[in-house]
Order: C-alpha cells, then structure tokens, then sequence
C-alpha cells in the first residue's frame, strides 16, 4: 500500500514564493535603476519617473500576491484532502491473530467494539504474515 501522499511539500512552497518574490523586487530595482540611468539626453520628469517606478511597484505588488495565492490554494487544496482521508483513517484497526483449523479468523471484542462493527457488517481484510507455526514432526 502506498498510501495517499501530499502534494504540496509546504517548505517547498514557502521557498518558491520567497524566491518569485526576490526576482520581482530585483526586477523592480532594475526597472527603478534604468530609469533613473536613462534620463540622458532627456530633462529628468520627476512626475514620468514617478508614474513608471509606480506601475513597477503595482505590478510587483500584483505577483507577490498572485504567488501568495497560489500558495494558500494550494494549502487549502491540501487541507481538504487531508479532510477527506481523515474519515476512513480514523475508522480503522489493526491487531494480531490467529487462523483456525478451518481456516477462519476473528476479530476480537474490543475491536469490534471501538469501530463499531456488528454481525453482518462488510470489512476489508489485508493479510501480513507475521510467522508460521512451526510443524512438530512426530
């Protein structure tokens, strides 16, 4: 059995968004230096200068939370999955027994007491070999 495994490794997430959210204050930085730095030959317009450095900033501010986003849907996706899962998970047993001489095995009281099972009801059985009884030769 695999298992259901999470999809989203949060540690991962979390670097991803610090790492998208570097690149686009680094892109803002270079966008702010190249417009100071191509102002030659040009009288410098503090208010163009100032509308360009905004739309930058907008537009950095818009993909951090875009990245931000995504990361909280992707925690909520994972949430609702971990949501489904606990049911069945929290509905299960495990204990050792023994097989029969006709081939039958039980499910001991307390068992069937704690998941609730009566006489008739359906359950799945998965079978791990834990030891063979050892044959006496005579």
């Amino acid at each position: 059995m695999s298992g259901n495994q999470n999809l989203y490794d949060p540690s991962e997430m979390f670097k991803s968004w610090i790492q998208k959210s570097g690149r686009a204050q680094a892109e803002f930085i270079k966008n702010f230096g190249s417009l100071m730095t191509n102002q030659s030959g040009q009288t410098f317009n503090p208010l163009e200068t100032l509308k360009g450095v905004s739309e930058s900033a907008r537009q950095t501010q818009s993909n951090m939370m875009d990245n931000m986003s995504s990361m909280q849907s992707k925690s909520m996706d994972t949430m609702f999955s971990i949501g489904q899962m606990l049911p069945s998970f929290m509905n299960w047993g495990a204990y050792k027994t023994t097989i029969s001489s006709n081939g039958r095995i039980s499910i001991p009281e307390a068992e069937r007491n704690a998941l609730g099972l009566g006489d008739g009801d359906l359950v799945q059985v998965i079978i791990l070999p834990i030891a063979k009884k050892p044959k006496i030769r005579r």
